[in-house]
């Protein structure tokens, strides 16, 4: 392989944890997601639910409230400023070995280290994503029926969106999905998940 990391931003529900899944068991490569909790929440101290909820989210109202208290507060770090903080430290120690980083801004904090990577963006339309965001919310303790609840289930979508694109916005001034910012973007709603994984394959096998 060309590269020995590889990261992968994507939208939510655009599959991008079945992607890493497929890629790291095709490369022989160890992948982060929900492990990546785990080491943050060790070398964080915080809890395993405030990083799950804070670790890769930022609503309007958080980021409202950081503003207003970084102002009245010299110095004022955020529990999202200090997971984004540890996040980083986990990113860089994981990159020691070659393997896979789903979000946590991960292209952004290789590129600041001068780390070389390969860097993914997954996404696709609301209506392609529908039936994995069903699937997803149920995590959350939400139940959709992917036929009658279209209109709760887009708004769930957008809202997720909304919430990872303030976070990679915030942490590094950059809009989530800018082509300029990854080595490729695709849309997964039209190739779909087996050729979106042998078009990454053939590339980074080359």
């Amino acid at each position: 392989m060309k590269y020995k990391v590889i990261t992968i931003s994507r939208e939510f529900a655009a599959y991008g944890r079945t992607i890493a899944k497929r890629l790291a068991e095709e490369l022989g490569l160890e992948w982060y997601d929900k492990d990546f909790v785990k080491k943050t929440a060790e070398e964080s101290g915080f809890e395993l639910e405030m990083i799950q909820n804070e670790g890769e989210s930022l609503s309007q109202v958080d980021k409202w409230v950081d503003n207003i208290m970084a102002t009245v507060h010299s110095g004022y770090n955020s529990s999202h400023d200090d997971i984004f903080l540890a996040q980083t430290r986990v990113v860089l120690e994981l990159t020691e070995k070659p393997c896979i980083i789903v979000g946590r801004c991960a292209n952004y904090i290789l590129r600041e280290a001068g780390i070389p990577s390969f860097d993914i963006f997954l996404y696709a339309s609301t209506e392609a994503r529908r039936q994995r965001a069903c699937e997803m919310a149920e995590l959350d303790g939400k139940h959709f029926d992917p036929e009658k609840d279209t209109a709760e289930i887009d708004k769930y979508i957008r809202k997720r969106d909304d919430h990872r694109r303030n976070y990679y916005k915030k942490y590094t001034g950059s809009d989530m999905g800018s082509c300029e910012n990854y080595t490729i973007c695709l849309d997964v709603g039209t190739l779909g998940v087996d050729r979106c994984v042998n078009i990454l394959l053939e590339l980074l096998k080359d």
